[in-house]
């Protein structure tokens, strides 16, 4: 990691992040990167859809720096039209499309300070006067909160599960383990339920 400074350290947090969102849907097919597996719909290829969105948005129209072209998706009065995919935009297409834009995203970064002025046009009045700074903390928590989202819609789909390639951050244990934790985890949610009713 190159020296420390506010700027590196959230761009550097930033980008580990896009990278674990990417690394949810490697090995899986069309349809599972496809598939929603909440009530609202939520699926993996979905997630990185509408963070195209974002990164166009706040590293783009905030500073300046539309990109080009945009994807039509954005203009569409579609409720949700950013959180899944056609049958038409392939997987490669959509990634390609990420990987362009968070290059626009760091040029943006790159060429700017923490103190760079922005305008955020969508938000409230009193708050669309924003900083680089501000816009960075923004998208590191929309990117990791929707990273999250991919953990878990992963685990669904094949029990994959885990912070980043090489580095899962979870316990070293065996699938005897995980299967007694569940089942105590559950006595517990069980005994309080219980007790609740008494």
């Amino acid at each position: 990691m190159p020296e420390s400074d506010p700027k590196t350290d959230l761009h550097y947090y930033l980008q580990v992040a896009r990278g674990n969102l990417l690394w949810k849907l490697e090995g899986l097919s069309e349809y599972d990167i496809r598939r929603p597996l909440t009530p609202t719909g939520t699926n993996l290829l979905g997630l990185v859809k509408h963070l195209i969105g974002c990164e166009l948005g706040y590293f783009g129209d905030t500073f300046g720096r539309p990109f080009e072209p945009m994807p039509p998706w954005l203009t569409s009065d579609e409720p949700n039209v950013d959180f899944w995919a056609t049958a038409d935009e392939s997987r490669s297409e959509i990634i390609e499309l990420y990987r362009q834009v968070c290059a626009h995203s760091d040029a943006t970064i790159e060429a700017s300070t923490v103190d760079t002025a922005g305008c955020v046009e969508h938000w409230l009045p009193e708050h669309r006067d924003v900083t680089l700074h501000r816009i960075l903390v923004h998208m590191l928590a929309e990117t990791n909160r929707h990273a999250g989202h991919a953990d878990i819609v992963r685990e669904l789909i094949d029990g994959t599960a885990g912070f980043m390639m090489g580095n899962e951050n979870l316990p070293g244990v065996d699938e005897t383990w995980w299967s007694d934790y569940l089942d105590r985890l559950e006595r517990v949610a069980e005994e309080v339920r219980d007790a609740q009713t008494r």
